[in-house]
């Protein structure tokens, strides 16, 4: 009998699901401006722009491809380009106004310049339309999408500039309608790759860091930025916007699900039900950074209870097979496996104590749970280092 759907795994490529997650934004939002431009929700403008910034961010550090085309290599300057535009985009999710006109900005160059030079290079390129209109079939499929959606991005970058360039409902329209030419696009480029497979792959060279540890680095950067700004706010320093820093942290968690089956719990096999799973939470982060409040509830009792138990769990393990008699072996391991073990108790330990400051209000003083927060960030990024250096081991190894 052969395997259901359910079952199967999901070979997404990591591109793909960044351009999941953007499209999804997109539709999302142009779903909400609807409800928005008709009074019905409120609007946290900034909230949008900075999951924007973040996704960009994230083609950037992940995949190596800017918003005006794609880099040869994956450098480090290049990732450090990334990482920076990441940290604009948190801190416009975080704190309202903060960055006054530069995440405007930083889209119009986005959305404007980069839509007329990625419709140049595809409509010039010989590797791009004229091979695509010569072979026809979904490569013509492809070189449309494409079309229309670098057209549409200029439309939108207008739109950055002068909100009333077109009526409000079209707004709204227009962004939707962005969104699913993304997922169409997306679609369209899953089957291209199962035909040319050589059209998934990258080129080699620059950082060898694959793309669920760059995850990780990023997801590291923002717990530390995330605790900083908490500290200055629980000191009236600044303003600040739960719904999306909540909103934001869902999406980066969603995306380890859908690209790499990972969650806060344990790894799983990349099935579609996971994906689906990932992709519901990415819809009610979106949702979060875009209408202030709105999913907090539910959000705060998610990150609460699978930090909880993405916490304990681990550390039940280990201590059964310390009462179990596995202690002789661990005494026996390399310095830096040692290391590492230690390191992920004491990231284990700070989710235990994140999670349950969520659930217990003025548990943990504003200014301590910054400090977890950072702390958490801080050892999550020690322990990418570490990873990095028992890579280098099993390589002398082999």
């Amino acid at each position: 009998m052969s395997a259901g759907w359910y079952s199967k795994r999901a070979d997404i490529p990591s591109d793909l699901v960044i351009l999941l997650i953007a499209g999804l934004t997109m539709v999302i939002a142009g779903l909400l401006l609807f409800a928005v431009y008709s009074g019905k929700v409120p609007y946290y403008e900034n909230g949008l722009y900075g999951l924007l910034i973040f996704i960009y961010a994230l083609q950037i550090t992940v995949l190596g491809k800017t918003p005006f085309g794609g880099i040869s290599q994956r450098t480090l300057p290049v990732l450090m380009l990334g990482i920076i535009i990441a940290c604009i985009g948190i801190v416009t999710c975080f704190v309202p106004d903060l960055l006054k006109s530069i995440p405007r900005a930083m889209l119009f160059m986005c959305f404007g310049p980069g839509g007329m030079i990625l419709l140049l290079q595809m409509l010039f390129s010989k590797d791009k339309f004229p091979l695509w209109k010569k072979k026809g079939g979904i490569l013509m499929k492809l070189a449309v999408n494409c079309a229309a959606l670098y057209s549409l991005s200029i439309v939108i970058s207008i739109l950055l500039l002068d909100k009333d360039f077109i009526p409000e409902s079209l707004t709204a329209f227009s962004v939707l309608l962005y969104g699913l030419l993304i997922l169409s696009l997306t679609a369209v480029l899953y089957k291209v790759y199962a035909l040319y497979p050589a059209a998934a792959k990258r080129p080699p060279g620059g950082i060898s860091l694959s793309d669920e540890r760059v995850v990780i680095l990023i997801t590291g950067i923002f717990m530390v930025l995330l605790g900083l700004l908490l500290i200055c706010v629980t000191f009236g320093l600044l303003p600040f916007s739960g719904s999306a820093q909540l909103g934001l942290l869902v999406v980066i968690m969603s995306i380890q699900m859908t690209a790499f089956g990972n969650t806060p719990l344990r790894s799983f096999t990349r099935t579609w039900p996971l994906v689906f799973l990932g992709l519901l939470f990415a819809s009610m982060g979106i949702i979060s950074c875009i209408v202030p409040g709105i999913m907090l509830p539910w959000l705060t009792l998610i990150i609460a209870f699978l930090n909880i138990g993405g916490g304990a769990i681990p550390l039940v393990k280990m201590l059964t097979s310390l009462f179990s008699g596995e202690q002789k072996k661990t005494a026996q391991m390399p310095p830096v496996i040692t290391k590492l073990l230690i390191t992920q108790t004491t990231l284990n330990t700070l989710s235990i104590i994140f999670g349950t400051s969520m659930l217990i209000r003025n548990l943990i003083p504003g200014p301590v749970i910054g400090i977890v927060l950072t702390a958490n960030g801080a050892v999550l990024l020690y322990l990418l280092s570490l990873l990095s250096k028992i890579d280098m081991l099993n390589e002398g190894r082999a």
